[in-house]
């Protein structure tokens, strides 16, 4: 009976933590960032920085989602500032398949008005929406500003330059009431002569799938040289066909002069649910004993913060963290790369994953109970700020499986396969310490509701290494809602595919010990 009331308290209290970090006036960061560029104002019950820092987490936690977000394949609910003129074709596009995105906008560097510095501005948006009421378009008005920001996160300290070596990056809009979108965007040199600053082509869609976009973003940037007018006939094409089930491809025809009619194939990834992961970039800056100090203070909930010089290792890296938690998901701050005008947000007591670019790490002032990694190529240490314990977290036998795994990745000839094994590794590591959770989720005596028995269940554990790091793990939020969800009997994909892992993982014990028997 205790337990039961245990559970319901602390259910409560989860409960009660996503309120205070969320409920917040709707788009009030977001205007006041776009109408005072160069400083975060303070809450209307709060003083200066704590107040910026409440705004900031309940905007950008992007990984803290509802059931919805969870189970990608399913009928999206309608994306803020789109429902207008246009509210049916949406829905039948929602019905034959999702699409890929609400908009393409293309974010340039202007001059201010004193001629002192740059700002970046919207200068093309695909589409242009009509028909909007006013609430819903100056909602919008607000995200687009946002994006500005995260397009170009630096600042406003440019030069016109005449080479620019192109990148892409990835980053995420979360809305109040918790529903994402992701950007994908872009930034590379426009055509042109003489020095120019760089400009940003930013695709925003509820889709997480970052090398189809990279590919969609190939095209796009073959027609902007040609002209701008050539993107959009393109776009138009894309936005009508519908979003490929895993390990198919639709096929976009598009005409280019010169070149005449050509076929663009876009293919999903068989493993949907890796698609917007690149483990590549993980383990092209960390050693694999460094991967899993990163992996440990994650599976902890601890505050991280990631530096680098490039936007798109930040980006892909910390994605490539959060994929490692599968089947659990990370419930607190995530912002893949952090604008300099919200670099507050470091600042904040509640564990968070953060990149933040190299030329940024002065203004990391906080050092307190986090772990600062380093992933640039001239780096002098890894970990600048640690907090020690970080080795000693994962049960030693379990480190050495996990490590053992992980060699095996060098074998694998495709990002497919590498990204398997990687993720297998991981996933096999929580199958070992906390599959066995179904076994000690029981019925009420009243028999209405499911109940996991906490104690029962890492009592269990007969490692007392296994036990201890379980001990602790059980006291996160993302295990806290993955039982909860288990509890109401509403399964994710995710727990679909974990089940399976356990289910295969057992029947291998039995026929190892049918061997030894």
């Amino acid at each position: 009976m205790s337990e039961t009331v245990t559970r319901r308290g602390k259910r409560h209290r989860l409960a009660d933590l996503r309120s205070r970090w969320s409920e917040q006036p709707r788009g009030n960061l977001i205007s006041a960032v776009a109408g005072k560029q160069g400083s975060i104002p303070s809450g209307e019950d709060e003083s200066g920085r704590q107040g910026a820092l409440k705004r900031i987490s309940a905007m950008w936690s992007s990984f803290r989602r509802g059931k919805r977000d969870r189970v990608k394949d399913q009928e999206p609910s309608a994306p803020l500032g789109l429902m207008g003129a246009d509210n049916t074709s949406r829905q039948y596009r929602y019905v034959s398949g999702q699409y890929f995105f609400e908009y393409l906008v293309v974010v340039s560097l202007k001059k201010t008005k004193d001629g002192s510095s740059y700002e970046p501005q919207i200068t093309y948006q695909f589409p242009k929406r009509d028909g909007m009421a006013r609430f819903q378009k100056e909602e919008e008005e607000r995200t687009l500003k946002a994006i500005t920001l995260f397009c170009f996160p630096e600042g406003i300290n440019w030069a016109p330059l005449t080479e620019y070596h192109s990148e892409t990056f990835s980053f995420v809009l979360t809305e109040i009431d918790g529903s994402r979108r992701n950007g994908y965007c872009r930034r590379l040199l426009p055509g042109g002569k003489g020095a120019r600053p760089p400009e940003a082509y930013c695709i925003i869609s509820s889709l997480a799938c970052f090398g189809l976009f990279s590919k969609i973003f190939d095209e796009v940037e073959k027609r902007r040289q040609i002209s701008m007018a050539m993107i959009y006939p393109f776009m138009q094409k894309l936005r009508e066909a519908p979003f490929p089930a895993p390990g198919n491809t639709v096929e976009i025809k598009s005409f280019i002069p010169e070149s005449g009619t050509e076929i663009i194939r876009l293919t999903r990834p068989l493993d949907s649910w890796l698609e917007h992961v690149n483990f590549a970039e993980l383990f092209s800056c960390l050693e694999d004993e460094e991967v899993l100090l990163v992996f440990a203070a994650a599976v902890l909930e601890r505050r991280i913060i990631f530096i680098a010089d490039e936007l798109g290792t930040l980006s892909q890296v910390i994605h490539a963290v959060a994929a490692l938690l599968y089947p659990f998901t990370w419930q607190h701050t995530f912002i893949s790369i952090v604008p300099k005008i919200l670099i507050d947000v470091v600042m904040a007591p509640t564990p968070y994953l953060l990149g933040v670019q190299k030329c940024l790490l002065d203004l990391v002032t906080d050092q307190n109970d986090l772990l600062l990694v380093d992933l640039s190529e001239d780096k002098k240490d890894t970990f600048i700020i640690s907090i020690g314990d970080e080795s000693s977290v994962l049960p030693p036998k379990l480190q050495t499986e996990i490590l053992q795994a992980l060699s095996h990745r060098k074998k694998a000839s495709t990002a497919e396969e590498l990204n398997r094994v990687v993720s297998e590794a991981f996933l096999l590591f929580f199958v070992k310490t906390v599959g066995h959770y179904m076994s000690y989720v029981k019925l009420s005596p009243a028999g209405d509701q499911s109940i996991f028995e906490k104690r029962s269940f890492y009592k269990a554990i007969e490692s007392k290494t296994t036990r201890h790091f379980v001990k602790k793990f059980i006291q996160t939020q993302m295990f806290d809602l993955f039982i909860q969800e288990v509890e109401q009997q509403q399964p994710g994909p995710q727990q679909g595919i974990f089940h399976q892992k356990i289910i295969e993982y057992q029947e291998k014990k039995k026929r190892d010990k049918t061997k030894k028997d």
